[in-house]
């Protein structure tokens, strides 16, 4: 009996470890500190010429693997074993790129961050034959290196200027002479470009290697944004051109340099000066490609240049009532006709059309109710496009193809969620990573067809933890806010949820023109504290506004020239019809927003009318006339053309209409939205006689992060939650 009885009570405390294995809490610690919910990946994938090859960067080596193998094939270069230069570590490198035919190595290190996409690091050159390595402008940080097509140089930007370096010879040659911090910048983007043109090598080699074409910014008359700096006995004045909105952007010219006869030809880009090169290519050896927004873009032209002469021709051009966005896929040239594609919301969603070189339609390759979110290649000889598409629905992302004329169009990833592709060099295969909302990536390796022909990553390991959380699947809603319009949203409820009882709500709020927080994806961030919040007994939703993406332009653009205005009226619609939900506490509904979340936040907190009981805004904008010129003159007009637009929604404006417990979050150190947006509104809540919670994080930039910073900052807003709502 005793036996009997020991062995019951050893088996009931098993089970019991076992239920509470299985609810688990989440600690930030593990989440901030450790990041233990963040999927594993490929690292530094590169597909190789041959489709029968591909290469991953692992324990400092470059690792050829073979597709249809699991065992690597060889090792392309040890950087463990490599005589690095002095100063150079093997753990430091974080790059590689291969020159066209593979027989040369970039490799990258000791990377020094600028801005959001722009950096500059020391680059070598390794040859694969020689196994000798080259050291590229004496060991200084360099940025956009870039090798010609017929390998033989390199291309970069060094302090504002463009240079090539000969690798047969060792020698550097200038390009330009005349560049200049805050004044001259050649061959690479200025602020503005890199943050919203989303690009930031401005310079692009000919096929044939004999030319260069390259931007020229003339930056001296944008004004300065002033940023101090600590952490020295004398705070350091950082200084860099910042275009606000209505003011002077940078002059930004084009020009094509001739190696050999070491010449410069300008390029004509019309007489208009307040304009944006929003991209440049060549379309072929005889042709340099560039598109030209006008100020308030809505108008884009694509431009052929002559590289000997500088004639410049319009071949063709797209208008728009509200605004025309530009991105990498915008466009692509085929090489076995002299048409191109085109990337187009003309029909009111993003498709595909087939354009001849005088600008006259051959044909649309996609149509429906749908968008075409991005095209990842053109495989000519397969007859083939490739593109991401929101066709099962706007929350996901699969691949498609399409032939040329149109026809045979093909789901190739079947399984639900969100997919990122990565296509092989001659497009026999591809590299797939997709994930849900409540699963983490798996990455497979496919062939064309979509079979699978490798797992990659699994992810095993992290779906077992999180398993082993107390945690509830997020469900999708549909959330009424009048006009006949439903917004996508998610809900995540306690794992104990009870219809029974009455629980607050904390809205999760982006809602800027084309995003989107509602995705059938997994994020190892937010999501696992939203999880977290959950299980403090919270409700946690997010809701996408009229404005946000995948659902159309009309939806999109609903809110142009008056940003701000719908999506605020959403946002407290979404809270009302919460609210009526029999399980939610209608006194208790928090909100929070970074960036433009942060910006959507502060006009909940006070145009609500006292509908949210406590609000998080971190590094929001509250004036839309402290942002740059490029996203804000987009989506308001110039200030002079549209002063009500800036005025009338931003939340700086609305300071004596605050309501509920408020919590303003900045870095000092943001370059994108200022610290000045957060200065004003706190002098503008002051004089409003508004209390409010006010936290700063000293040289931090947009993204808030470094050490223990994220920690720290959802440790204070957790903290803010529970003592507010």
């Amino acid at each position: 009996m005793t036996n009997y009885l020991n062995r019951s009570l050893l088996l009931l405390a098993l089970i019991l470890r076992g239920v509470l294995f299985a609810q688990e809490n989440i600690a930030l610690e593990d989440l901030w500190l450790r990041y233990a919910y963040f999927p594993s990946a490929p690292e530094e994938f590169r597909w190789m010429n041959d489709d029968h090859y591909y290469s991953l960067l692992e324990s400092n080596a470059i690792i050829r693997y073979d597709i249809e193998k699991e065992a690597p094939v060889d090792t392309i270069v040890n950087l463990n074993r490599l005589a690095l230069p002095e100063g150079i570590e093997a753990d430091n490198v974080g790059e590689y790129h291969f020159s066209p035919n593979e027989k040369l190595v970039l490799i990258q290190a000791n990377t020094q961050r600028i801005y959001r996409r722009s950096h500059r690091e020391v680059c070598m050159v390794y040859d694969r034959a020689s196994r000798k390595l080259q050291l590229i402008h004496e060991g200084k940080r360099i940025s956009n290196a870039t090798f010609s097509p017929d390998e033989t140089k390199l291309a970069y930007v060094f302090e504002n200027n463009l240079y090539y370096h000969d690798l047969a010879t060792g020698r550097t040659l200038p390009i330009t002479s005349d560049g200049v911090i805050n004044s001259i910048i050649n061959g690479a983007t200025d602020w503005v470009y890199e943050e919203e043109l989303e690009f930031t090598r401005a310079f692009q080699w000919s096929p044939d290697s004999r030319r260069i074409a390259f931007m020229r910014f003339d930056e001296s008359l944008v004004p300065e944004y002033n940023m101090q700096t600590y952490g020295s006995l004398y705070p350091q004045l950082h200084t860099f051109k910042y275009p606000k909105a209505g003011e002077p952007n940078s002059v930004v010219t084009l020009h094509v340099f001739d190696l050999a006869a070491a010449k410069t030809i300008n390029l004509d880009m019309g007489p208009e000066k307040d304009q944006y090169l929003a991209r440049l290519t060549w379309a072929d050896a005889k042709h340099v490609a560039t598109l030209r927004l006008n100020r308030l873009q809505n108008q884009c032209d694509l431009l052929f240049s002559d590289p000997e002469t500088g004639a410049t021709e319009v071949v063709f051009q797209e208008k728009s009532d509200t605004y025309i966005e530009v991105s990498d896929d915008k466009w692509h040239f085929l090489e076995k006709s002299d048409d191109f594609l085109w990337r187009s919301e003309q029909d009111g969603y993003y498709h595909i059309y087939r354009y001849g070189r005088d600008g006259k339609l051959v044909k649309a390759l996609t149509s429906g109710d749908f968008e075409v979110t991005k095209i990842l290649g053109v495989d000519e000889a397969g007859d083939k496009v490739y593109f991401m598409s929101s066709e099962v629905s706007p929350m996901e992302r699969r691949l498609y193809s399409v032939s040329l004329n149109g026809k045979k169009k093909e789901l190739l990833t079947k399984e639900p969620g969100t997919h990122e592709v990565t296509l092989s060099a001659a497009y026999r295969y591809f590299v797939d990573s997709y994930s849900t909302i409540s699963k983490p990536a798996r990455t497979l390796l496919r062939d064309a067809s979509g079979k699978v022909v490798k797992v990659l990553e699994e992810n095993t390991r992290l779906s077992k933890k999180l398993a082993g959380l107390k945690i509830a699947e997020p469900t999708f809603i549909e959330v009424p806010v009048g006009d006949n319009v439903k917004l996508n949203g998610w809900m995540i409820k306690p794992a104990d949820f009870s219809p029974d009882k009455k629980y607050p709500v904390l809205m999760y709020v982006y809602g800027g023109p084309g995003s989107q927080t509602v995705n059938n994806d997994y994020d190892p961030f937010n999501y696992i504290w939203f999880q977290m919040l959950a299980q403090k007994g919270y409700i946690v939703v997010s809701v996408d506004n009229r404005g946000t993406g995948a659902r159309g332009r009309d939806f999109r653009t609903a809110t142009y020239a008056d940003l701000g205005h719908v999506e605020a009226e959403d946002q407290i619609s979404a809270a009302k019809y919460l609210q009526t939900l029999s399980y939610v506490d209608a006194k208790r509904i928090g909100i929070w927003g970074w960036s433009y979340g942060g910006y959507m936040t502060g006009l909940c907190m006070t145009k609500g009318n006292g509908l949210f009981k406590a609000g998080i805004s971190v590094a929001p904008v509250t004036n839309w006339r402290f942002y740059d010129s490029i996203y804000t003159e987009r989506y308001l007009k110039t200030p002079q053309e549209n002063p009500k637009g800036y005025d009338q929604n931003s939340p700086i404006n609305f300071a004596k209409d605050l309501k509920g417990k408020y919590l303003l979050i900045h870095g000092t150190g943001d370059d994108n939205v200022h610290f000045q947006n957060s200065v004003e509104m706190v002098s503008a809540l002051v004089a409003a006689n508004k209390q409010f919670d006010l936290f700063f994080y000293p040289d931090k930039d947009h993204g808030i992060y470094g050490g223990n910073t994220r920690y720290h900052l959802f440790t204070k807003m957790t903290n803010f939650l529970l003592e507010n709502l």
